[in-house]
């Protein structure tokens, strides 16, 4: 008899990443044969099973893995549906991928270009953005005009938001006579880059996503898409390890 935890068996068939699948499940919108599902690990047969999600049928077969590399261009929404209308990451796909139950591994603002990872592999989304495993994203962004080395500083350090204090990020020069600059973060606010530039006096006019974390944009143009490279998935794999936690860690 094929089970596995109903949480784990919703993300590996690729019902959407695990953070908002366990949500579902928070939420009361999961049923298994015909009961409201309240634990995560809940043993679930694969096969005899009936599992529903928000009243639709879940089909728990997993999905042949697909890891796609998208260059987002200005614009488009980073979700897999919008109520607007709007493009979205998803319209962009090739053929072939349409139908494959992807989702984008975390999000970039509508306005924002850059690096996308979109996947159906549920677990390693949330390797991929869990604050656990302090994977880094990297932006470059440019400004109305630059930064003086006291604003450097209270971004490295921290920026106090509404919810709370940053943790400290990386800035450095892009080409600062055009006032473009880089910043590498460990976590992912909403709209937490322009909040942060906002806090110490200046606008973004534009944001691109270069890195996450083995991830690199590289020269792919703005609305291309291409599949994972064998050692980038090898590099992938090896970064959501989630790191060893020794005494004072996360003390920051």
């Amino acid at each position: 008899m094929a089970t596995k935890p109903l949480l784990k068996a919703l993300a590996d068939a690729g019902l959407g990443p695990r953070r908002a699948l366990a949500d579902a499940i928070r939420q009361k919108r999961v049923r298994v044969n015909g009961a409201v599902a309240e634990d995560f690990r809940l043993p679930v047969n694969l096969e005899s099973d009936r599992v529903s999600l928000d009243g639709r049928p879940a089909d728990l077969r997993p999905d042949e893995p697909v890891y796609l590399l998208l260059n987002k261009p200005s614009g488009v929404m980073s979700t897999t549906s919008d109520e607007r209308g709007r493009t979205t990451v998803l319209d962009l796909l090739p053929a072939k991928y349409r139908g494959r139950r992807l989702f984008p591994v975390g999000r970039l603002d509508r306005d924002s270009t850059g690096l996308m990872l979109l996947t159906n592999d549920g677990e390693l989304t949330h390797r991929l953005t869990h604050p656990s495993f302090e994977n880094e994203k990297e932006y470059v962004i440019e400004l109305e005009s630059g930064l003086t080395g006291r604003e450097k500083a209270r971004l490295e350090q921290g920026i106090q938001l509404d919810e709370g204090m940053t943790h400290p990020a990386a800035v450095g020069d892009v080409d600062a006579s055009r006032f473009r600059y880089s910043i590498t973060l460990h976590e992912g606010r909403k709209r937490q880059v322009r909040r942060m530039f906002e806090q110490v006096g200046h606008h973004v006019i534009a944001l691109q996503r270069v890195r996450m974390g083995s991830l690199r944009l590289g020269y792919l143009k703005e609305g291309q898409v291409r599949p994972l490279r064998s050692e980038e998935m090898r590099a992938v794999l090896s970064q959501t390890v989630r790191p060893a936690r020794g005494p004072g860690h996360g003390a920051r």
